[in-house]
């Protein structure tokens, strides 16, 4: 008995009529008699009644018919469910992110891959950048929004993926009170002779890294004097008065009283914001996130 007899019985049971039976199903007549003739020698009974004008099922066929709705059923199911399986339509996709860093890039993008691929679950994970790529090291999240990519000697990143999908203007932080305050653009030589307050190496790698980059075009090293783990605590160091910082935009997001923000007099001075995922991973769902991400935001 093959799956083909089981949908010939159900459309013939459906319809009490071999005529409207064959056409439902775009098969001959003929055909279809001789189909459900096999089926019942195979099963040693008699599922249909026939008489030159009607058709009717009888008691074993309507038991039949219960088993035989069921089996059509799942196997449409599963042949609908392996081919959203094909075309990355089903399972999960686990994202790490930034709260409030992510600027309108997630949400954007998350709304337009809802609207295409509904069935997959998505899960977001609040986390920084360094949890993020031992996340991806352990397999835990799918992709990362982590921001500044960090230099290839930091850590096992070889087995990574990197895109960058943005490129940030940059700000100065300021104390309200600080006399550059009262500037509209600070220039960098402006701040060399300043202290930095800079995110850590082991919460944001590579971020000490940018930030040197960037004074160092200016001709000089920056003078960190304190190192903080989250972007809430440069806040809090700056409007303390205990240094100033360079950061991305975005930073305007966290609440700021007792900063300011100013802009670079130079418009070169850019924060290139990266994706990463495992190089290895086959998620079609990634796959297909990753070219919404690419086509929202170009660089």
């Amino acid at each position: 008995m093959e799956l083909r007899h089981l949908r010939y019985f159900v459309a013939v049971a459906e319809e009490l009529n071999f005529t409207r039976a064959a056409e439902k199903l775009r098969l001959a007549q003929p055909s279809l008699t001789r189909q459900i003739h096999n089926l019942e020698e195979e099963l040693g009974v008699r599922l249909l009644d026939r008489t030159k004008n009607q058709v009717s099922l009888t008691e074993e066929g309507t038991s039949f018919l219960v088993n035989a709705r069921r089996l059509v059923a799942l196997s449409v199911e599963s042949v609908t469910a392996v081919q959203r399986f094909s075309r990355g339509e089903t399972g999960q996709l686990n994202l790490g992110y930034l709260f409030k860093f992510n600027f309108e890039l997630l949400p954007t993008t998350l709304t337009t891959f809802y609207n295409k691929c509904p069935e997959i679950a998505v899960n977001l994970f609040d986390m920084s950048p360094s949890e993020q790529l031992r996340a991806l090291d352990a397999k835990k999240i799918d992709l990362a929004f982590v921001g500044l990519r960090p230099p290839e000697s930091n850590g096992n990143l070889a087995a990574l993926s990197w895109e960058c999908v943005a490129r940030h203007d940059v700000v100065v932080v300021l104390p309200a009170f600080h006399p550059l305050a009262k500037k509209s653009k600070i220039y960098l030589s402006d701040l060399k002779l300043l202290f930095f307050v800079a995110l850590s190496e082991e919460t944001h790698p590579g971020s000490r890294h940018w930030l040197t980059s960037i004074c160092q075009e200016a001709g000089f090293a920056p003078r960190i004097l304190q190192d903080v783990e989250l972007e809430s605590g440069i806040m809090t160091f700056v409007a303390e008065g205990l240094g100033v910082t360079l950061a991305r935009e975005q930073i305007k997001n966290l609440p700021h009283h007792g900063v300011v923000f100013r802009p670079l007099a130079t418009t070169t001075a850019k924060a290139d914001y990266w994706i990463a995922w495992n190089g290895d991973n086959r998620s079609k769902a990634l796959s297909q996130y990753i070219e919404i991400i690419k086509k929202t935001v170009p660089v």
